[in-house]
């Protein structure tokens, strides 16, 4: 697996290819979808409504997208925070992570989640948080396999839907 950063651009605009690959990904992904609520229509996710979704992502200064790949197919992306809007939190933020539905269960997810983990903890960041939706299950399962633990419970602050706050010290 390679994982590459997506590139800032002005405008954060996505190359055409590689804007078909995020939303093939992203509609791959309908059960996660009808439970964000991110889209309008979780059968019909469009390219527009990505692009949208990922530059909103990256209005924020320390936001990075990563794009993880397998013999050049997109099969996982990750939107990390180094720093939270809220200034009282100083974790960084793992704030998606999204596996192509026909690789799940293939370990990419693992890998890509290992490899956020290493290169905080090589800028020498102390733990790494994150948001799973409660009525997210699976999710929440993933990330505690992982080493994550619930801290709090609050609504999201882009929705406001119900979350399980979860860290994992990266010391």
């Amino acid at each position: 697996m390679i994982v590459e950063s997506l590139p800032r651009t002005e405008a954060h605009a996505l190359p055409g290819p590689l804007l078909t690959e995020l939303t093939a990904l992203y509609a791959s992904n309908r059960e996660f979808q009808q439970l964000s609520g991110d889209f309008p229509d979780p059968d019909d996710i469009r390219p527009e409504q990505v692009a949208t979704a990922l530059a909103d992502e990256l209005a924020q200064p320390t936001a990075e997208v990563l794009l993880a790949r397998s013999e050049g197919r997109l099969v996982a992306v990750a939107v990390t925070l180094g720093r939270h809007p809220d200034p009282a939190q100083t974790d960084p933020w793992l704030g998606l992570l999204m596996v192509h539905a026909d690789a799940r269960r293939t370990g990419y997810g693992r890998r890509l989640a290992a490899y956020v983990e290493d290169r905080f903890r090589a800028e020498g960041r102390t733990g790494l948080r994150l948001a799973v939706l409660e009525n997210n299950p699976k999710a929440l399962a993933f990330w505690t396999a992982l080493g994550y633990e619930e801290t709090a419970r609050r609504p999201d602050l882009a929705h406001g839907r119900p979350c399980v706050v979860m860290r994992k010290s990266l010391s």
